[in-house]
């Protein structure tokens, strides 16, 4: 079920802080090839530079306001949250991992709460809850596998990550000015995975009793430039290691332009989608329900046609 709601971004003027930006961090690494690729499984793309994403997390925390910054979260951490409570299960232990100054864990104080560092403990029984950090992981079936390690049986999880159509408003005003600015584009907003691989890759890890849902959650910012000093904010800029470097001046203008132009409000604003996937899987335990065995069923498909018929046979008296 696709819903949609709308958050209005009061922008206010962040302090100047030097002339390099969070795109530029690590430039130099870049450029010089050097690569961090980690214990990557095999056959695993190293997509996103992980020493620069630091940085450029490190940057955003250090901000003076950078608080202001958080709206987002806070509202995904509120509707997973809302996930959590949706259970009918008591836990006694909630492992909080990826989730920054605690957007979940403010919203959920009938549980005890932990953060990724910390021991487990010998508990039956668990929850654990990710959220918007997976779409920056190299490899993502590696990460789901290591999440499902560490629950115990009959423990759930519950995540949220940026969907593919995140963006989609920048990321094609992007394109279009500088195709025509520069005579071709480069990828200035990271990729993103698809929703019908999500599934996929939650049962390959192992879990069962899968929930995957999509929400659009749409932000109205006075321009364009305003929504990339957001995204610095957040700590969100592109660290692939494909980006292009600099943005000519004239391309911004020319992005800014169309931006505006293509999907521009009354008031002036520009609207920017935020798509998220929300994830619910659970680790196996003899005591949770199975499925039929196959052949099991009394009763075929081609019998539904008749089924309001026979209800009525069976409610008249005899």
């Amino acid at each position: 079920m696709l819903l949609r709601a709308g958050l209005q971004r009061v922008w206010l003027p962040c302090r100047a802080v030097g002339s390099v930006s969070a795109e530029t961090l690590g430039r130099r690494t870049v450029a010089s090839g050097a690569c961090s690729p980690g214990d990557l499984s095999p056959g695993a793309l190293n997509i996103f530079d992980r020493q620069l994403k630091r940085k450029q997390k490190n940057w955003a925390a250090r901000q003076p306001e950078s608080t202001q910054c958080d709206y987002l979260k806070e509202e995904v951490g509120s509707r997973i949250a809302d996930r959590v409570y949706d259970i009918a299960r008591d836990f006694p232990l909630a492992l909080d991992v990826g989730s920054g100054r605690g957007y979940i864990a403010q919203h959920l104080n009938k549980l005890s709460l932990f953060h990724c560092r910390k021991l487990l403990g010998s508990f039956s029984r668990q929850t654990l809850q990710k959220m918007l950090c997976l779409h920056w992981v190299n490899d993502l079936p590696r990460a789901l596998e290591q999440i499902h390690y560490v629950l115990k049986p009959d423990g759930v999880f519950i995540g949220a990550m940026f969907g593919g159509d995140t963006l989609y408003e920048l990321r094609c005003s992007l394109q279009l000015a500088e195709t025509e600015r520069e005579g071709g584009f480069s990828p200035h907003v990271s990729p993103f995975t698809a929703v019908n691989d999500l599934g996929h890759l939650l049962g390959r890890a192992g879990f069962n009793t899968l929930t995957v849902d999509t929400d659009e959650i749409q932000v109205n910012y006075p321009g364009m430039f305003e929504l990339m000093q957001d995204l610095q904010g957040m700590g969100e800029s592109n660290c692939s290691w494909n980006r292009k470097a600099l943005l000519h001046r004239d391309t911004m203008l020319a992005a800014a332009a169309v931006y505006r132009e293509m999907y521009g409000n009354e008031d002036g604003s520009v609207p920017a989608t935020y798509q998220i996937y929300y994830m619910i899987g659970w680790k196996y335990h003899e005591s949770q329900a199975r499925p039929a065995e196959r052949g099991s069923a009394t009763v075929s498909f081609g019998e539904l046609g008749k089924i309001n018929r026979l209800m009525s046979q069976e409610k008249k008296p005899q």
